[in-house]
């Protein structure tokens, strides 16, 4: 999923950009408050992870300034201060989760896991489409009890999909969710990575999990179930 992460700390963004771009994600960072809420005020993303000791703005008052706006992206603040009015004061600003520093990354995609969740609806952990699993906690797919081994890059964009079946996507979207750069439509990255996945999760028997619709994208649906038109 598409995370904005918004710290001040050069050395510390990277060491959780990077951890959280090996998980799949596809992460864009700003280094200030101002930055960080014109960011989540262009484009959206799926959650926002934010420090609370910024320059220019702090976390609290970028959070305010967007749930003023009725922007819903869920919000976990990053903070050193661990008094329990501290944490009360995040929380009514309208985050929805705090953790608190320092922190081990495995702490830290666990709450995303959890607010994405929350977001989308989903009790359970283990997305399932058909007999097609995704279990987004020890990053594992199977098809019935078939394990199949998927790259990071693939694992994100059958995350993606599944979090959303039977919606279509275009290959904008995709891009922006999956890999976090503007989409050039002369590349094909998003078809190759497409075929590639059917190559590891479809059977020759069968209609594709993945359907490409002309001219839009790609939608995701159980292939026994889907309209065949």
């Amino acid at each position: 999923m598409r995370i904005l992460l918004v710290e001040d700390d050069r050395d510390v963004a990277e060491y959780i950009r990077r951890d959280l771009e090996d998980e799949g994600y596809a992460v864009s960072v700003c280094h200030d408050g101002a930055e960080g809420l014109r960011a989540a005020e262009r484009a959206a993303f799926d959650i926002i992870v934010l420090d609370v000791m910024l320059p220019f703005m702090d976390g609290l008052e970028v959070t305010r300034r967007l749930r003023r706006q009725s922007v819903r992206t869920p919000i976990l603040l990053l903070t050193a201060r661990d008094a329990p009015e501290e944490i009360v004061r995040g929380l009514d600003a309208g985050a929805d989760d705090y953790l608190v520093k320092p922190f081990a990354i495995e702490e830290l995609t666990a709450r995303l896991r959890a607010l994405l969740r929350r977001r989308t609806g989903t009790a359970t952990p283990v997305l399932s489409v058909g007999d097609l699993q995704l279990d987004p906690a020890s990053h594992t797919v199977r098809r019935g009890a078939h394990l199949i081994s998927l790259t990071a890059r693939e694992y994100a964009l059958l995350e993606y999909l599944m979090r959303h079946p039977g919606i279509v996507h275009t290959r904008t979207m995709i891009a922006e969710h999956v890999w976090d750069f503007p989409f050039d439509h002369a590349s094909n990255v998003v078809d190759v990575y497409v075929k590639h996945l059917r190559d590891k999760i479809d059977s020759a028997d069968r209609r594709s999990f993945i359907q490409a619709v002309r001219g839009v994208g790609y939608v995701l649906d159980d292939p026994d179930t889907a309209d065949p038109s």
